[in-house]
């Protein structure tokens, strides 16, 4: 009798124990980590021209947002096909970073679609700004007859677009948006290119109406035209003189100062790039230089003799 009655405890304890465990239907702990925006690259290393592949239509969506592929239709880009103008702007998006033009995708142009960067096109309008630059940017100094090539780029536009002559000193505002241990990093950012260029001088200002910029944080749809994306690619952007706008995507990782070694971006860096933007100056295709479109965590940049080159033909001081 004493051992059925121990069965039936251990029949009784082990149906308890199952009703215990949550099946697939429950609510679970499970995390789920948004995927990384540029990791449909992933599966199309080797792509070239005449080929089917999925993932094809976001690498075209890709070229699109950062100015090397505009295709008259809309609705040409929506497809998985390497057609002749996708090959066309992976031939200048290569020469533009200095990639082996070849019009495939390999493995070198994946890493450097892959690394975080600025949301401002390279390219504007279909002008590939850089290597117009490249060309017309010469440089000749009286010291050793040294000949040097600038790569700074300007906002295409006639008149260039640039602050009005005489407007030296400008006002900016942060936006509500804005954490408070962001705001350093801005200041830090606006006073090294007053002490380097020593032309331009920024104060902060409380009011939204005297201010010349503005600065805010932001994700995805943002009402600007231009959304983020997420962490991992577009980390901010900013708008040409005397727009004023400098937009920062909430989701990504800062940090004031590089942090080594870390995935942490250096948002002091990212400032001091987003107001090139603001003051006038595109990208450049120097690689150290301060406009370069793309950046790595755990570093910092500064402000390089391209950058400043490219300031004062802008502004002729």
């Amino acid at each position: 009798m004493a051992h059925y009655l121990q069965l039936i405890i251990s029949c009784i304890s082990l149906l308890f124990l199952i009703l215990l465990v949550p099946t697939n239907s429950e609510n679970t702990t499970t995390t789920f980590t948004k995927p990384h925006p540029s990791g449909f690259l992933e599966n199309l290393e080797g792509c070239k021209k005449g080929e089917t592949l999925a993932g094809i239509r976001e690498l075209k969506k890709y070229l699109n947002k950062f100015g090397y592929l505009n295709y008259h239709s809309s609705k040409a880009h929506d497809n998985d096909e390497f057609d002749d103008f996708l090959e066309a702007a992976m031939k200048t998006y290569q020469a533009n970073f200095n990639l082996n033009v070849t019009g495939t995708l390999d493995s070198e142009t994946i890493s450097k679609m892959a690394m975080p960067r600025c949301g401002v096109p390279d390219i504007v309008n279909g002008t590939n700004t850089m290597r117009i630059n490249k060309k017309r940017h010469h440089h000749h100094t009286s010291r050793k007859n040294l000949h040097t090539v600038s790569h700074y780029t300007f906002f295409p536009g006639s008149p260039t677009p640039r602050w009005p002559v005489g407007k030296t000193t400008l006002t900016y505002w942060f936006d509500e948006t804005t954490p408070s241990d962001a705001k350093p990093a801005f200041v830090r950012a606006f006073n090294r290119w007053a002490s380097v260029t020593q032309y331009f001088s920024f104060s902060e200002t409380q009011y939204y109406d005297s201010s010349d910029l503005t600065i805010g944080f932001a994700s995805g749809d943002h009402g600007d035209g231009h959304p983020f994306d997420g962490p991992g690619r577009v980390l901010a952007h900013a708008f040409k003189p005397t727009d004023g706008r400098l937009h920062c995507d909430a989701d990504e990782s800062f940090s004031i100062g590089a942090i080594p070694n870390s995935n942490y971006i250096d948002l002091v860096s990212v400032a001091m790039h987003e107001i090139g933007h603001l003051l006038g100056l595109g990208h450049s295709s120097v690689e150290n230089a301060l406009m370069y479109p793309t950046t790595r965590p755990g570093v910092s940049t500064d402000i390089q003799y391209d950058d400043l080159e490219g300031m004062r033909a802008l502004y002729n001081f």
